[in-house]
């Protein structure tokens, strides 16, 4: 059954004002939520939209509470709304266990409920650990983590020896551990660097479609805990990303460059290399 507009109020810690027995069926925009949806007004300049809404309820901040709805009032309606998102959509986990299209080299450890999807490849001492989920068509290199709970999509390329901690979301497309750009000149002529160090993607990081972090050339790549990537960013060897960092689509980190906690790099914006960027630099 539909949740009540006063259990959503509950699990986000806000407040109705109106009939809290209305059922919610789903959350829509103003112009096409009916009576048995919930739309949201976070910003004053849509008022008069909200006003002549349709929708059944709408979540509000304090002092927008003059509307002839229903309205469930929160402090942060923008992250309640996220919240009553994800109670309304839960993600749908596949079943655990390897499908049979799968490849696990011998060595390798597949916690028993995590998920491996068909032709996806695991290589030689990786691990994947309690309830990951490696959709289709995933390469994992050997000595290679994937951390429990967390979310490889389809496509995803994990390099050797790359690391990724727990409740990571990994989107389609991305390539963690690749090379480093490096290369000596002997003459005329570009020599490659070897680039012989990992990835490390900490917990709760998000990485976005077509995203690439390379490898570093000798100790690591590090992803600080909680940051968000966008898709379509670049983040070059040797470059440490703080925690809860942000970073846009189209932007590019070059190499051995450090990003404090709390930086947000905005699309298509460009660090150069080996610079040092402190706490919430945006």
């Amino acid at each position: 059954m539909s949740p009540r507009l006063a259990d959503l109020a509950a699990a986000v810690g806000g407040v109705v004002r109106g009939d809290g027995e209305r059922r919610i069926e789903g959350v829509r925009t103003l112009e096409t939520a009916g009576e048995s949806d919930l739309s949201f007004l976070t910003n004053p300049r849509y008022h008069e939209a909200a006003s002549s809404s349709s929708a059944g309820a709408l979540l509000v901040p304090p002092g927008l509470e003059r509307l002839p709805h229903d309205l469930l009032v929160a402090d942060q309606p923008y992250l309640a709304l996220a919240r009553i998102l994800a109670a309304l959509h839960p993600l749908e986990r596949p079943a655990a266990g390897v499908h049979p299209t799968a490849i696990v080299a011998p060595g390798a450890r597949v916690a028993a409920s995590a998920h491996v999807g068909a032709y996806s490849c695991v290589g030689e001492d990786s691990v994947i650990e309690d309830e990951a989920v490696v959709h289709p068509h995933v390469v994992i290199g050997p000595n290679c983590r994937i951390g429990a709970a967390s979310v490889l999509y389809p496509q995803v390329s994990v390099y050797e020896g790359t690391l990724i901690g727990r409740h990571a979301v990994i989107h389609s497309g991305v390539v963690l551990g690749a090379d480093g750009f490096g290369f000596a000149q002997a003459g005329t002529e570009h020599v490659k660097i070897p680039q012989v160090g990992r990835v490390v993607v900490e917990d709760h990081v998000e990485i976005g479609s077509n995203s690439t972090i390379d490898r570093a050339m000798l100790e690591e790549t590090r992803i600080g805990e909680g940051t968000k990537i966008d898709d379509l960013v670049m983040v070059a060897h040797n470059v440490r990303v703080g925690e809860r960092c942000l970073l846009i689509s189209q932007a590019g980190i070059a190499g051995s460059s450090t990003l404090g906690d709390g930086v947000v790099i905005a699309g298509q914006s460009g660090v150069s290399g080996h610079v040092d960027l402190g706490d919430g630099v945006q």
